[in-house]
């Protein structure tokens, strides 16, 4: 095939996966009304007519935008996406009108970051910039006036009207200036020149960007109280930093770092040793403290294998379901099948991603797309985790699937960013032609004109 048959394959591909997509979202939505209220909903029309203009908007951005880009990642965060907003709305209709406001803001925002980040190797630039953006964003909750404490963790922030959860866009930050530092000095950190007996070890110089990162993620479990995002961000750095030096040692030294702040933060906090006695048995307070994960338990029995069917369950009985348990929402109506079918979107989405990485021969698009994708599964498995007791709860939420117009918001323009970097990689592959940027024809143009105002004053 040529690059011009490649991108429209690739682009042709995407439109299917999305209306299979729409589709199914669609007939969930129908579905889930039908099993509550036994009537087709009378807003299937504008809801429909909503899901098609906000995935189609996407669609023609990729197109326009980024035509040799992997054709399946759209539509697996649009299935996921769609499957959230039908447990949202089965949930609390005012909730589905606010999620429905971050959804056209959440798709503007990717449509932005796709028109405005033409180049990927660009953001490499503003490392320094990103860095200090992601240190203040981390920092925010912690300060007086703004900073509120929601069920023991501080990790929201309150400007007037406005609450978010500024570690949301931190992440994205911190991933953009790992990338751009490690590729620039990996070598360095990889030749462990200084020795500590019998230890090698980088220059301090190279590896203090390292350490101040494991600080930051410290400050955050301990500052905020959140394990979750915590874990999320230094589970970031290790795995950038392993990529770029290919030393499993710094992965078994990320884990002995982390594991021993996790036990500090143990002994130190009692929402710690709660959020740990709740997973070990959370039965010993049915009605108190446990009642949240057993009452999400009790779902998870009761969907079995096929559910109870949309509509027919009772996910409401699990306090806070549209936002930390919304997995257990699906596992108890859509049951094991459709739980495992949005594991399956996961894989598929993190396969996407690191394909995208492997494809590239960059090393800072390489260790972006590994970052961006790291923060995907990682989060992704934190929470379901936590849901289903395997490791202990954490309050963060489900990618492009819970309530919440902070971590929707910040998917999407992640999810832009893998995008603009798979379309690089098929540029360079040459699977699509490398057309000038419009920022790079007006500077051509401008070029032109200046030198043809110098041609005409000399021949003046």
């Amino acid at each position: 095939m040529n690059a011009r048959t490649v991108a429209q394959h690739r682009r042709s591909t995407e439109l299917t996966l999305i209306v299979m997509a729409a589709a199914v979202v669609g007939v969930a939505y129908t579905l889930a009304s039908l099993g509550a209220n036994s009537i087709i909903p009378a807003r299937i029309g504008p809801f429909l007519a909503l899901v098609l203009v906000l995935i189609g908007v996407a669609h023609i951005a990729v197109r326009k935008l980024a035509r040799g880009a992997d054709p399946t990642l759209l539509p697996v965060a649009v299935l996921l996406h769609g499957l959230g907003y039908v447990m949202i709305t089965r949930l609390d209709d005012d909730l589905a009108s606010f999620q429905s406001l971050w959804s056209l803001v959440a798709i503007a925002a990717f449509v932005a970051t796709l028109l405005f980040v033409q180049r990927a190797g660009d953001l490499a630039r503003y490392r320094w910039t990103l860095f200090f953006v992601g240190a203040v964003l981390l920092l925010l909750p912690m300060l007086p006036g703004i900073g509120r404490n929601v069920n023991g963790a501080r990790i929201w922030v309150r400007i007037g009207p406005l609450n978010f959860q500024p570690g949301e866009f931190a992440k994205l930050s911190l991933a953009i200036f790992f990338a751009a530092y490690l590729a620039e000095r990996r070598e360095l950190i990889a030749a462990s020149t200084w020795k500590i007996g019998p230890i090698r070890l980088p220059e301090p110089v190279y590896i203090l960007p390292i350490l101040v990162a494991w600080g930051f993620s410290v400050m955050v479990m301990v500052g905020q109280r959140d394990l979750g995002s915590s874990l999320l961000f230094f589970t970031l750095f290790v795995v950038m930093m392993w990529v770029a030096t290919e030393r499993f040692s710094y992965l078994v030294i990320g884990f002995v770092l982390f594991a021993g702040a996790a036990f500090a933060s143990w002994r130190m906090f009692g929402h710690v040793q709660t959020r740990v006695d709740i997973w070990l048995d959370p039965w010993e307070d049915e009605y108190g403290k446990g009642f949240q994960i057993v009452q999400a338990l009790y779902g998870f029995g009761d969907g079995g294998l096929t559910g109870t069917g949309l509509g027919r369950g009772s996910p409401d009985k699990v306090p806070a379901a549209q936002n930390d348990f919304i997995f257990a929402a699906i596992g108890e109506e859509l049951g094991l099948f459709g739980a495992t079918a949005v594991l399956i979107a996961y894989l598929l989405l993190i396969g996407a991603g690191l394909r995208v990485a492997l494809r590239t021969d960059r090393t800072f698009e390489k260790l972006l797309a590994t970052g961006l994708t790291t923060i995907v599964g990682m989060q992704a498995f934190i929470i379901m985790a936590g849901v289903i007791k395997v490791v202990p709860l954490t309050g963060i939420t489900l990618p492009f699937v819970s309530y919440g117009g902070s971590s929707l918001l910040a998917n999407y323009i992640l999810l832009a960013l893998l995008i603009r970097l798979s379309d690089s990689g098929a540029i360079r592959l040459g699977e699509r032609r490398d057309d000038p940027t419009p920022r790079e024809r007006w500077a051509a143009w401008r070029l032109r004109r200046t030198q043809g105002r110098a041609q005409h004053g000399a021949v003046a």
